[in-house]
C-alpha cells in the first residue's frame, strides 16, 4: 500500500496527463493532412524516444525496459494501440460527436472497474462525481446539435464503445501490474508505433507536414499528449486514487473545447460553462477523500 502523501503525489500526477490531452485536438489541428495512421506512427515513436531517453538519464537499462511477459506487452500495447486502433475505426463509420460522446464512457468505466479490478471501495460520491462528469460531456455534444445516433453507424457506435472499454481496462489493471515499472511504457509506444506504421502502409497515403509548424505540432504531440502523458497516466493508475482520476478524465474535452476557443478554431457557447462547471462539480466531488485528507 501506498502512503496518503504518496497517493497524493501520484494523483496529481495523473491529472498532469489529462491536462496534456486537453491539447490534444488543438495539436492535431495544426498537423494538417497527416492521415491518422501516420501520425499515429510518429507521435509514438517520439514518444518511445522521450521514454528511451528518460530511462538512459536515470541510468537504467533500455533491454529491462523490454523484458516483460507476453501478458504485460498484450496490456500495454494493446491498450495504448488498441484504443487507437478502433477510434480510427470509429471515427471513419460514425459522425465524430457521437463517436467522441460514446468514446466519453471510459472516464465512468474506470470509477466502476476501480473495484472489482483495481481494488478500490467505490463510494456514492465516486460514482455521483463520475455521472455529473458525463453529463457535462453529454450537455456539451448536445449544445453543438449534432448528434443524431442514426441505425447506419452502428458499426462505428460499436467501435467507439469499444476504445471506452479497452482504455478503462487498460488504465485499471494496470492496478494490477504494479511491478512492472512505468519505463515498460518506453516499449509499448515503441510497439504501438510499429502497428501503427504498418496499418499506414497498409490504408493509407504518405503525407508529411507541410509547414515548419506542423512538424513542431507533431513533435509537441510526441512529447506530451502522446509521449509524457503516458507515463504520467501510468504512475495515476498504479498508486493513485483511480476513481478520482477517472472523473477528473471529463475535464480533457471541456479543456479541448477551451483550447480550441481560444486558438480561434472553435466558437464559444453557453452550453460550455454549463458543461465545466458539471465537470468541475463531479471532479470535487469524486476526489473528496484527496482533498477532506489534505485539510
Amino acid at each position: 500500500m501506498t502512503g496518503p502523501q504518496e497517493r497524493q503525489r501520484a494523483t496529481a500526477l495523473g491529472a498532469i496527463s489529462i491536462l496534456m490531452w486537453s491539447a490534444l485536438a488543438l495539436l492535431t489541428v495544426l498537423t494538417g493532412k497527416v492521415p491518422p495512421f501516420q501520425l499515429t506512427a510518429m507521435t509514438f515513436a517520439i514518444g518511445a524516444i522521450v521514454g528511451g531517453a528518460w530511462i538512459i538519464a536515470q541510468g537504467r537499462s533500455l533491454r529491462a525496459a523490454m523484458a516483460w511477459p507476453p501478458r504485460v506487452w498484450l496490456l500495454g500495447v494493446g491498450g495504448l494501440f488498441g484504443y487507437h486502433l478502433l477510434y480510427f475505426v470509429a471515427l471513419r463509420q460514425a459522425p465524430p460527436a457521437e463517436a467522441n460522446l460514446i468514446n466519453y464512457l471510459w472516464p465512468l468505466l474506470i470509477v466502476l472497474l476501480s473495484a472489482p479490478i483495481g481494488g478500490e471501495r467505490l463510494r456514492a460520491w465516486h460514482l455521483g462525481g463520475a455521472v455529473l462528469g458525463l453529463a457535462g460531456i453529454v450537455v456539451l455534444t448536445l449544445g453543438r446539435g449534432e448528434v443524431g445516433f442514426a441505425s447506419a453507424h452502428w458499426p462505428g457506435y460499436l467501435a467507439a464503445l469499444g476504445c471506452a472499454v479497452v482504455w478503462a481496462v487498460y488504465s485499471v489493471t494496470s492496478r494490477r501490474f504494479g511491478e512492472v515499472p512505468t519505463d515498460a511504457v518506453a516499449a509499448f509506444c515503441a510497439a504501438a508505433a510499429v502497428l501503427a506504421a504498418l496499418c499506414h502502409l497498409a490504408v493509407e497515403t504518405t503525407v508529411w507536414p507541410a509547414t515548419t509548424g506542423a512538424w513542431a505540432a507533431v513533435a509537441a504531440l510526441g512529447v506530451a499528449p502522446v509521449g509524457a502523458a503516458f507515463y504520467l497516466w501510468d504512475i495515476g493508475m498504479k498508486r493513485g486514487d483511480i476513481r478520482a482520476l477517472g472523473a477528473l478524465s471529463y475535464a480533457t474535452p471541456i479543456l479541448s473545447t477551451a483550447l480550441l476557443v481560444a486558438a480561434g478554431r472553435a466558437a464559444a457557447t453557453p452550453t460550455l460553462l454549463l458543461a465545466a462547471a458539471l465537470v468541475v462539480g463531479g471532479a470535487v466531488l469524486a476526489s473528496r477523500d484527496l482533498w477532506r485528507r489534505a485539510a
